[in-house]
């Protein structure tokens, strides 16, 4: 039996919209779970079923065996940490981590122990009797962690920590609070919209869309093996191939099947230049953009079966970066994918 288990979760607000269409998910015993989608997808939704604020229409959600829907918020044992910090302002970084134990009646001698504990594995010990104003938004962030975690709960919860921060601590502190996790080995589900996010912290990621799921597996699995078309746009990038006789030729070059009904994409990192020696299908085409961006570089190529971007791992290598200069794109035998009208993966084509 799995650690959480929600199953046939539907969320209804009002007689017309569904939040929540028949959602199950399984998480394990230290397992790091991260729930990713755009915005509206349900993910936040789910995750506040989970910790008792919204109750659902119907289904169930069961951690440890016992039943979640049964147990009021406060007596759940979870652990929350939201997107804006929710620190107390006129409370100490100490008082602000020793709040929950405060209410639960522990005694001073052990909530000494467990906040200061809970604050070194932030790396805010120094930092106990500041006050969260004087802070950066990371610390304030850290103390967020700390408060969650010093209750010793049985599940954690994170809300998109790090939206509010800039994009090089965001980098910084998700690999703080993943380092953490293993430590503490919380079984935690982190909700976010960020690919790259997900892809770095997560033992699995549960792709959702408009409420439903669209795929669950391992940053692996959901980044090369997409399932549906959706999954395969959200986290990274494709190129689309345009319909038509000249898509159809290149498809069968490639030893695949041409169909009408199927759509057949390629990303950008798989396509290289003819001067980059990787074998393949050449596409003869007119440069329409160049875009440097240090470690790499994207071509943007007019071709037969549609204008395709490609990414060039060593920009220094790209000889043609004038727009309106000839170039050469080569698709790599293993490199399409096809999806068919339902937006579902067709393997076998």
């Amino acid at each position: 039996m799995s650690y959480l288990a929600v199953e046939n979760a539907l969320k209804r607000f009002g007689p017309n919209f569904t939040a929540l269409d028949g959602v199950s998910i399984s998480v394990e015993r230290g397992e790091f779970f991260t729930l990713l989608g755009p915005s509206g997808c349900g993910k936040t939704t789910l995750l506040r079923a989970i910790a008792g604020f919204n109750d659902l229409t119907s289904g169930s959600i069961r951690l440890d065996g016992a039943d979640l829907r049964a147990i009021a918020p406060h007596k759940r044992d979870i652990g929350m940490v939201f997107q804006d910090y929710a620190v107390f302002p006129h409370l100490s970084v100490f008082d602000n981590v020793a709040f929950g134990l405060k209410a639960r009646k522990v005694s001073k001698d052990e909530i000494r122990t467990r906040v200061m504990e809970a604050l070194a594995a932030v790396r805010l010990d120094k930092m106990a009797e500041r006050l969260p104003a004087a802070m950066s938004g990371g610390q304030q962030q850290r103390i967020g962690l700390a408060r969650a975690m010093v209750i010793n709960p049985r599940l954690l919860l994170m809300d998109e920590p790090l939206s509010n921060l800039d994009a090089k601590l965001r980098i910084e502190l998700r690999e703080e609070i993943r380092d953490i996790q293993k430590q503490v080995g919380i079984a935690t589900i982190y909700v976010t919209h960020d690919q790259e996010e997900a892809l770095a912290i997560s033992d699995r990621i549960c792709v959702m869309s408009a409420g439903k799921i669209e795929q669950i597996g391992t940053p692996p699995e959901i980044y090369g093996d997409p399932q549906t078309r959706f999954v395969a746009g959200f986290v990274g990038t494709l190129n689309t191939l345009s319909p038509g006789p000249e898509t159809d030729h290149l498809v069968a070059a490639l030893g695949h099947t041409p169909s009408p009904d199927t759509t057949w994409v390629v990303r950008p990192e798989n396509l290289d230049l003819a001067s980059g020696g990787i074998a393949g299908e050449q596409l003869r085409g007119t440069v329409k953009k160049f875009t440097y961006l240090g470690r790499e570089a994207h071509l943007q190529v007019a071709t037969p079966v549609g204008d395709l971007v490609a990414q060039i791992s060593n920009p220094s290598r790209a000889i043609v970066l004038e727009t309106g200069s000839e170039a050469t794109v080569v698709v790599p035998r293993d490199s399409l994918m096809a999806f068919g009208a339902d937006g579902r993966r067709i393997t076998g084509r």
